[in-house]
């Protein structure tokens, strides 16, 4: 007996929206990462040098590190997104019988 059993006469689902967001998902991923990197190494190479030994300005400290975090949160709303196309694809395909169980204390 097959661990798989497919549900005979089943009709899969066709591929709606969740297929043209799995395509974009990489791209949306590379420009979500790339642009506030490129907004950070704007801002780090127009700053003002400073003499060594000199304390690094919080302000500009700062905004690196919010631009961080914004790149982890995009990072995570993409990761979010991914799990719900797969969920979608998942649920689209092909369905499959499991083994009867009969209950217990019943004679079959």
């Amino acid at each position: 007996m097959s661990k798989l059993n497919k549900l005979p006469g089943f009709q899969r689902s066709r591929p709606g929206l969740e297929w043209a967001i799995c395509k974009r998902l990489p791209a949306v991923l590379a420009w979500g990462t790339a642009l506030p990197l490129a907004v950070a190494t704007v801002l780090w190479a127009l700053a003002p040098s400073q003499p060594a030994g000199a304390p690094e300005d919080a302000g500009s400290m700062l905004l690196i590190y919010q631009l961080v975090g914004l790149v982890v949160l995009h990072w995570t709303l993409v990761l979010t997104v991914a799990i719900g196309c797969g969920i979608v694809l998942l649920m689209k395909g092909p369905a499959y019988c499991a083994d009867p169980y009969p209950p217990p204390g019943r004679d079959v």
